[in-house]
């Protein structure tokens, strides 16, 4: 007999002289999380209330976070806990159930402690050993995070929300005051970054504490054959930098906006106002998967400098879109509304005066393409003449999008445009006249 063999023998022989408890709590020590995982998969000390585990595809920020979230049920600390992935099939498919390789919060306890799927349709939750439990939420109804109160959270791929009616930073906002019982509240964020979205914002808060990791930290759980391959397809790409090392890239090459224009108009200040408008840039559809209607409001103050004061940006119809876009007209008091006629003619400037037909409203028209449009602005921007007064990620990711060779982002650029329409009208207005302005 080998040593090997006697050694696994002498092993077997002890474990079945084990009673069952203390076989399961042999088995939980050996095969336990905390024994297998790498440093920085472990909870970080510290007195954070947002862990934001920004890392590439396949680092393990799935199993991290849900072992995180077990370790917090299991001590008892978590009674309650609000689970939301962007849409209900990553939810299901990967929050809950995960994979072999990679579980989630239904496979991550032993068996005889696996937490109780409930389907419901209004209140789906998994329950656990102990009694505690989990909501479950999808981003793209982020509604619904309204209300529900709880011990902690876990925020998954924040950088892919994309809810229907409010913005992926509000969504975070409603799904955060909900985390606010017990003694210790806190929430996991997990994310490969995209630009100008809510990774970027995380980063800035003084009680986010981030974890940074690369999809080759995990080579011993991956198969060469992929490794190799993203190695060869991407490495040293954009692609790669962002989807493998887990980085925030801030500037696309020939970009008009750079992440440092924008922080330095984060940081800008306006006076008094002397004119606000709403730019409009209408959707050509209002279908599920149409771009979305552009909605922003700007403001030029007395010395001149022009500011993005709101982003009310929405997916919905014709007469829902009209119905924002004058609210915020009336809320912040503006002088008019200056919306684009290219996908509507004379049908936008109706459906704004059904709602609300003392409205003033400027039409345009963009006979020159868009960069064109935008390169004006840009570079008032770039003289710290543009303030943004607040926070608005997803205006500033398509922002960063827009580049000399045209926009390189995702859809259209309808926020963008409407942005750009409307701090167009504030500054650059001697080259705009008459009632419908061609730029």
């Amino acid at each position: 007999m080998t040593r090997r063999t006697r050694s696994f023998t002498d092993a077997r022989s002890y474990l079945e002289k084990l009673e069952p408890a203390e076989l399961r709590a042999t088995v939980d020590v050996l095969f336990s999380w905390r024994t297998w995982a790498r440093p920085e998969q472990l909870e970080p000390p510290g007195d954070w209330y947002v862990w934001l585990i920004q890392a590439g595809r396949g680092w393990g920020k799935t199993r991290t976070a849900a072992e995180a979230v077990r370790a917090r049920i299991d001590s008892g600390v978590w009674r309650v806990v609000n689970a939301a992935a962007p849409t209900w099939t990553d939810v299901w498919d990967t929050m809950v159930y995960g994979t072999e390789d990679a579980p989630g919060l239904a496979r991550i306890w032993p068996a005889h402690q696996a937490p109780r799927v409930v389907r419901d349709e209004k209140n789906p939750h998994l329950r656990c050993w102990n009694g505690a439990r989990i909501r479950l939420r999808a981003a793209q109804r982020a509604e619904r995070f309204r209300g529900p109160q709880a011990d902690g959270g876990w925020a998954d791929e924040v950088d892919s929300w994309n809810p229907e009616i409010v913005s992926p930073q509000e969504a975070f906002s409603l799904f955060e005051l909900g985390i606010r019982l017990g003694t210790d509240p806190r929430i996991i964020a997990t994310s490969t970054p995209k630009r100008g979205r809510l990774v970027s914002s995380l980063r800035r808060r003084a009680d986010c504490i981030v974890t940074r990791g690369s999809t080759r930290d995990n080579r011993e759980n991956l198969a060469p054959q992929f490794l190799k391959m993203i190695q060869e397809r991407y490495g040293g790409t954009r692609l790669g930098r962002q989807e493998i090392e887990g980085e925030l890239l801030d500037d696309y090459p020939g970009a008009l906006w750079t992440q440092e224009m924008l922080d330095a108009a984060r940081a800008l200040k306006l006076g008094d106002l002397r004119r606000i408008v709403v730019g409009v840039d209408p959707a050509a559809t209002s279908t599920d998967d149409a771009d979305e209607t552009g909605i922003v409001v700007a403001g030029k103050d007395v010395l001149g400098r022009g500011g993005v004061l709101a982003d009310h940006s929405c997916r919905l119809s014709p007469g829902g879109w009209a119905a924002r876009a004058v609210r915020a007209y009336h809320h912040f008091k503006a002088d008019g509304i200056v919306a684009e006629i290219n996908n509507g003619g004379e049908m936008v400037e109706h459906t704004i005066r059904t709602v609300d037909a003392n409205v003033p409203v400027t039409v345009v028209h963009g006979s020159r393409g868009k960069i064109v449009r935008a390169e004006p602005i840009a570079a008032l921007c770039e003289q710290h003449k543009v303030a943004h007064v607040g926070e608005f990620p997803e205006l500033e990711q398509q922002l960063l999008a827009m580049t000399l060779d045209g926009y390189v982002g995702d859809g259209s650029p309808d926020r963008a445009d409407a942005y750009v329409w409307a701090l167009t009208d504030l500054m650059l207005d001697d080259t705009l006249t008459g009632d419908a302005r061609v730029w």
